[in-house]
């Protein structure tokens, strides 16, 4: 996959990866809700479409943000885990969460999310330690 940014900007060159409608939301689903297959990401309840998902997978595996595997029980099914660069985006996962729960809810039903209230730093300690027991437990 070719590797093509905008401009040399930081903010631009991320956004180039994870600035697009489903990126942040596949790793979203990855890292808070620990799906692993395609269709349990395909299930989410954005309806992403499969063509749509394949491509974004493919291009967060091409920027090292996940890695894909078979399962050990079924050689034919693929899992996505992410990255240590892939688990280092919770921060960002976590004050878009934040900043839509304070200021979407005018405008949108927002489901109210366990512990966002708690301390920012606590809770992306708490993440990001889920989602690396989570990997332990399944290697």
């Amino acid at each position: 996959m070719k590797k093509e940014f905008r401009s040399g900007c930081p903010i631009s060159s991320t956004l180039d990866i994870v600035g697009d409608k489903w990126s942040l939301l596949i790793i979203r689903d990855m890292l808070i809700k620990h799906k692993k297959t395609f269709k349990e990401i395909s299930d989410s309840d954005e309806s992403i479409a499969p063509s749509i998902l394949s491509a974004r997978l493919k291009l967060l595996e091409s920027f090292k943000l996940i890695s894909k595997t078979k399962i050990p029980e079924n050689k034919k099914e693929n899992i996505y885990l992410l990255t240590e660069k892939g688990i280092r985006l919770t921060p960002i996962i976590i004050e878009f969460s934040l900043w839509g729960d304070t200021n979407m809810r005018e405008f949108n039903e927002i489901k109210n999310i366990e512990g966002l209230n708690l301390d920012k730093s606590y809770v992306i300690k708490t993440v990001e330690d889920r989602y690396n027991s989570m990997l332990l437990n399944f290697q």
